[in-house]
């Protein structure tokens, strides 16, 4: 009988050490607009799978995709209020709130994703991601998001003067608005989920993006012109709120750095994968791709710099990103 009673006792003891053990593990939610397997999503997910790994199970990562938690523009006043602890926006939401992340995000900037990525993985990146903190924001990670191009349901693009009078949807950016506006185009600011039906019923005639979000969001569908002006190499923002992050003891914090380096890593070869294979999908489907005299586009943009670029450590920022090999 003595024996039962400690057998017991001891199974008793481990259910109560189990289940303090399962409260003690916090859930972090991450928001996502793009769809459940999409790179970025899945470099979350990747972040997560290591910070449960290596803070042996005291913190996991529950991803929110498709715009489940609301499009990017509600979603960054959640991660700001910790609402929400983590959030994967494109880098233009942000202009409005970060100056220097206008930088990343202004049109041919950045000459390949190669120079892209020496910039953002080194001391200007370093720059930009400080410039998020008195937003009450920690940027963990730069993700890839490719190049973003004009598409559109009526004709190829391949000058500048094909835009003209055209009507683009474009990220609710002021620096999208005026490169559209620099083009001869009209830009119609709206959330990534009503691009589809906007492009069905002729509100609008196009819209700019890269291959993956072309495909994954079912565009080409109703847009089959692809012009690769290739206007912007513009990063992705992995962000967690500041308020959480601080909370986070300083092992703690080393990890989740760490875990976000990783899982760039991870993304950036993901994207690459989903990019030819978005590619291959579209022009299957009938989308017509064609080049641009890019030159023309390029020379387009000076108004867009001289209107968005000008104090000095926006300039210095602009210098030092064109220098940079």
């Amino acid at each position: 009988m003595l024996h039962i009673t400690k057998l017991w006792s001891g199974v008793a003891l481990a259910s109560m050490l189990f289940v303090g053990a399962a409260s003690a593990q916090t859930v972090l939610k991450s928001s996502d607009t793009h769809p459940d397997g999409y790179p970025t999503v899945e470099g979350v997910k990747y972040f997560g799978e290591l910070v449960k790994e290596r803070t042996a199970g005291r913190y996991s990562v529950e991803v929110y995709h498709s715009a489940q938690l609301g499009e990017e523009k509600d979603t960054i006043e959640q991660v700001r209020s910790g609402v929400i602890e983590l959030n994967r926006v494109s880098m233009a939401p942000f202009n409005g709130t970060v100056k220097e992340s206008i930088v990343p995000a202004l049109p041919y900037i950045f000459r390949s994703e190669e120079h892209m990525h020496t910039v953002m993985d080194g001391a200007i990146g370093d720059q930009i991601k400080a410039a998020f903190e008195p937003a009450g924001l920690v940027v963990l990670a730069f993700y890839d998001a490719g190049a973003r191009s004009f598409y559109n349901s009526k004709k190829p693009i391949k000058t500048v003067e094909d835009l003209k009078g055209m009507k683009f949807r474009v990220i609710q950016s002021d620096i999208f608005v005026d490169m559209t506006a620099a083009l001869g185009a009209n830009a119609t600011p709206m959330p990534y989920g009503e691009v589809y039906s906007s492009l069905e019923t002729g509100v609008i005639e196009g819209a700019e993006n890269n291959f993956p979000s072309y495909d994954t969001a079912k565009h080409f569908e109703v847009a089959k012109y692809y012009s690769m002006d290739e206007h912007t190499i513009l990063p992705e923002v992995f962000v967690m709120n500041k308020a959480a992050f601080d909370k986070l003891t300083p092992e703690d914090q080393e990890i989740f750095k760490q875990a976000a380096k990783d899982s760039v890593t991870k993304q950036r070869e993901l994207w690459s994968a989903k990019t030819a294979e978005s590619r291959a999908v579209v022009e299957k489907a009938g989308a017509q791709i064609n080049e641009v005299e890019k030159q023309g586009f390029i020379d387009a943009m000076k108004p867009v710099y001289e209107k968005h670029i000008t104090d000095a450590v926006l300039k210095k920022l602009v210098a030092d990103v064109q220098a940079a090999q």
